[in-house]
């Protein structure tokens, strides 16, 4: 109750299985798993959209693309971490390098002296649900809760979400509308 309030972030991607339910169950071989790196990726050409790796993922990491009538999910940004053309700290999936507070690594978990294997073993890390036996390959790690405080004058800030319908802009009749130009 507010204002004794969290917020818990929890990505949904692809786990990158060592052991991927998703993989044998797709009739058309257009799931598939890396033998050179472990990355689990769709050959969307060969995708039907028949949604059977999505029933078997237990992290409900896939989802259809309507449009395009294939299963989608996430590439851990193949193209990025093999570009030689980057600087070699920028050879991370997207979503590591966009997160504001670097909650996100990413390396090796088999080499035990990686940044990332010696978070898994300093912080606790663990796989998600260990009872499936598909051995994700990420990890997560323990949340450190940050005490924080709500002052009064944040809650009168204007992008404060939950004081959004206060300072909505007046709705006039003679402005035109998101309405006018989608029909």
């Amino acid at each position: 109750e507010y204002p004794n309030v969290e917020t818990v972030h929890f990505p949904k991607s692809c786990l990158h299985c060592e052991d991927p339910p998703c993989v044998p169950v797709c009739p058309t071989g257009a799931s598939y798993k890396r033998k050179e790196d472990g990355i689990v990726l769709v050959d969307y050409d060969k995708c039907i959209g028949c949604k059977y790796c999505s029933w078997a993922c237990p992290y409900g990491a896939r989802e259809i693309d309507e449009k395009q009538k294939v299963m989608k999910k996430c590439t851990l940004c193949v193209d990025r971490i093999y570009d030689t053309s980057l600087r070699e700290d920028r050879r991370k999936p997207a979503c590591v390098l966009a997160c504001p507070t670097s909650a996100r690594l990413f390396g090796d978990v088999h080499d035990p002296l990686s940044e990332v294997s010696v978070a898994i073993s300093e912080r606790g890390g663990y796989q998600l649900m260990p009872e499936w036996g598909t051995r994700p390959a990420n990890h997560y790690l323990p949340r450190q809760k940050i005490k924080s405080h709500v002052t009064e004058e944040s809650l009168h800030r204007i992008d404060n979400p939950l004081k959004k319908e206060e300072h909505r802009a007046p709705v006039s009749a003679d402005l035109p509308s998101l309405d006018d130009f989608l029909f």
